[in-house]
């Protein structure tokens, strides 16, 4: 059984690596992707040896980078591209709403498009509005995609691999800022399904759900909750579309108490569709309403405030503590 311990950045290049040289008809595409390796350097080394027909460096222009794409799926090809960063997505919103997500079920079910939207999203770094935002519900709500985020390194390996080979297209969005955490991948081991629900962390007082960035704060807080007596369990969501929630509901089922925590703003967050969800299914084992903890709803602010902005362990246990208090 091959285990390596790599970070989630090494993960998702060797991830693309196998990818490449499993498919002759996966291909690579995006700003900066081929001799950079990529701003966070995830396509590097990709380049230097499949060739700048298999890894891409397109002009500035993401519209044009997902349309290609569109075009090259249709023609039997599976493109990965990248979005450089969350902010920069917006210019290609329309080619991914109004043809990427609608092409299969325009052609009633004849032609496929499988094509992997990659975009490194949330705060953390210390970047500037456009460099860290989690615009995850925007694409959610559009129904024929896919929405993904892993949380460590084994998830990012896998998941990229089921994203690659699924047949409708997937947005693939990359915790920007756990690049660097590690942890252990088994390269050869035969994952559950792409939108299965993780048990991170088991637990029978109260439910905290997650995904991408927010799992390790939320198992921060579980920690930081059992010293003080508190049983909490830690889900890892993985999928925002479609979401887990028959994983949810039976967790809920034994704690009573749900908090569900994201880094975009709790507002229209994918937070209230959860909640609105688990109190229709749990009504009746509920011990208190279904609370959230997430951004605010305002732009994201400079850098030197984003850790005002960003939902940190104090937030989520205020939340925990609040729920148990019911």
């Amino acid at each position: 059984m091959a285990m390596e311990k790599m970070s989630i950045a090494k993960a998702l290049n060797e991830s693309l690596r196998k990818a490449l040289d499993t498919d002759p008809k996966v291909l690579i595409m995006g700003e900066d992707v081929g001799k950079l390796g990529g701003v966070f350097r995830i396509t590097d080394g990709l380049q230097k040896d499949f060739g700048e027909d298999r890894v891409i460096d397109t002009p500035l222009a993401e519209s044009g980078i997902v349309g290609t794409a569109i075009g090259l799926a249709l023609r039997g090809y599976r493109p990965v591209v990248e979005i450089q960063f969350d902010g920069f997505v917006f210019p290609a919103y329309d080619q991914i709403v109004t043809q990427l997500a609608k092409m299969h079920a325009r052609a009633l079910g004849k032609i496929k498009l499988p094509v992997v939207v990659r975009i490194p999203y949330g705060g953390g770094i210390g970047a500037v509005e456009h460099h860290s935002e989690s615009p995850e519900a925007l694409f959610a709500h559009v129904a024929g995609l896919k929405v993904v985020s892993p949380s460590n390194a084994s998830d990012a390996y896998w998941m990229m691999q089921q994203a690659v080979q699924s047949d409708d297209p997937v947005i693939f969005f990359e915790p920007k800022r756990r690049y660097w955490d590690k942890g252990e991948v088994q390269t050869d081991a035969i994952p559950g399904p792409l939108h299965r629900a993780a048990v991170a962390r088991t637990g029978s007082d109260l439910t905290l759900a997650a995904y991408g960035p927010m799992v390790k704060v939320c198992l921060a807080a579980a920690e930081a909750a059992q010293e003080e007596g508190k049983s909490v369990e830690v889900l890892d969501l993985r999928s925002m579309s479609p979401i887990d929630f028959d994983t949810i509901q039976s967790s809920v089922e034994r704690t009573g108490r749900l908090v569900v925590v994201h880094e975009a703003p709790v507002f229209y967050g994918s937070g209230a569709e959860i909640a609105a969800r688990i109190t229709e299914r749990c009504f009746y084992h509920l011990e208190a309403p279904v609370l959230r903890v997430g951004g605010y709803h305002a732009p994201y602010p400079p850098a030197r405030l984003e850790d005002e902005y960003l939902p940190g362990l104090d937030r989520v246990l205020d939340a925990v503590d609040r729920s148990l208090a019911y």
